[in-house]
């Protein structure tokens, strides 16, 4: 089979296209004919390397992924050939304190599919029965491909935010998978959402989605623009997965007692922290990444019932892997870029 490989971290031409064997199945597992694999930032840190983490490459690059049931192991009994389905992105030893508790992502062997384990950014793939969702008869392969990681990343973080009807939420990087994800989530919830951009056209997009306020930070601070929103005191929660470019703004604009809810830092990992500030506006800073399996479920079930919408920028044949993170990797989309397998 034809798969999308990283051998060794570095530029856009270590995105390696190869004939691999096809994956033999376990009793508990099926075998995917993959139609289309959304990109994560998470594929271009895998390419690129990430400095103090050790990725176990070779990796087949690919942790959204939908396609078609192909083969399914003896013990399998909730999927058949034939079924459409998208996948879970993480995983765990399902015996597990964690796993049987309902927080499967909190176990200390969880991992992700493009990560810890070859991917689905390949003709066939090999996964896990319980990490099957199967898709309505609607849904494309390319939507499906586009929701996963980032609704389910996006709806834990502001579950775990306990963000409630009336409050205000401010979201950065309104062109993100995760963000574009979480303004529809925020205002599902009942939030009043503020949220940044680095252009207006994005800033655009995102009130089509839902956000009730858009603010370009190339031109303005976000700081004061949202206090003028929001009010003096600030917003209730922040939203983020920037890092060290928005952590100190993030730390001002909160009022006494918001919570601060990030999932990533892209902008890099080290943050300067006047602890003086959490203490006095008694300030929640809370970690986020993943979520449980119920989140999972909870999130797929409201894109099936069009609660929810997938935000799909553009597909790419996976011939043009390299296009596609290089698209991806100077933030060019809004939303999800997806490869479409069937194009090699």
């Amino acid at each position: 089979m034809k798969a999308v490989i990283v051998r060794e971290h570095g530029g856009f031409d270590k995105l390696l296209i190869e004939d691999l064997p096809r994956p033999q199945i376990r009793p508990d597992e099926v075998l995917i004919a993959v139609k289309a694999a959304g990109i994560n930032h998470l594929d271009l840190w895998v390419r690129k390397g990430v400095p103090g983490h050790k990725f176990p490459l070779p990796m087949i690059l690919g942790t959204d992924i939908a396609g078609v049931v192909a083969e399914v192991g003896s013990l399998v009994t909730n999927a058949k050939v034939g079924d459409r389905v998208a996948v879970m992105p993480g995983f765990a030893q399902p015996t597990s304190d964690e796993a049987l508790s309902g927080n499967i992502h909190l176990a200390r062997d969880y991992g992700i599919f493009g990560e810890t384990r070859n991917g689905g950014c390949a003709e066939f793939m090999d996964a896990p029965a319980v990490n099957l969702m199967p898709m309505p008869d609607w849904m494309s392969f390319t939507d499906a491909a586009a929701c996963p990681l980032v609704f389910l990343t996006a709806y834990t973080m502001l579950r775990k935010a306990n963000v409630q009807p009336g409050e205000t939420v401010l979201m950065h990087a309104a062109g993100s998978g995760v963000t574009s994800a979480g303004i529809q989530i925020a205002r599902m919830f009942g939030a009043t959402v503020i949220t940044t951009a680095g252009s207006d056209e994005k800033l655009a997009k995102a009130k089509a989605l839902g956000a009730d306020y858009g603010i370009n930070y190339r031109t303005h601070d976000f700081v004061e623009e949202a206090k003028k929103i929001a009010g003096r005191a600030g917003v209730d929660v922040v939203f983020d997965h920037i890092g060290p470019d928005t952590f100190a703004g993030n730390i001002k604009v909160l009022k006494w007692g918001g919570r601060l809810v990030t999932c990533g830092s892209t902008s890099g990992g080290e943050v300067p922290l006047n602890l003086r500030a959490v203490f006095f506006k008694r300030i929640s800073i809370i970690g986020s990444t993943m979520g449980p399996k119920a989140d999972q479920l909870a999130v797929w079930k409201l894109l099936c019932n069009r609660k929810l919408t997938p935000v799909v920028d553009r597909v790419f044949p996976v011939r043009d892997v390299a296009a596609a993170h290089e698209y991806v990797e100077w933030r060019k989309a809004f939303g999800k870029v997806v490869l479409d397998l069937e194009r090699w």
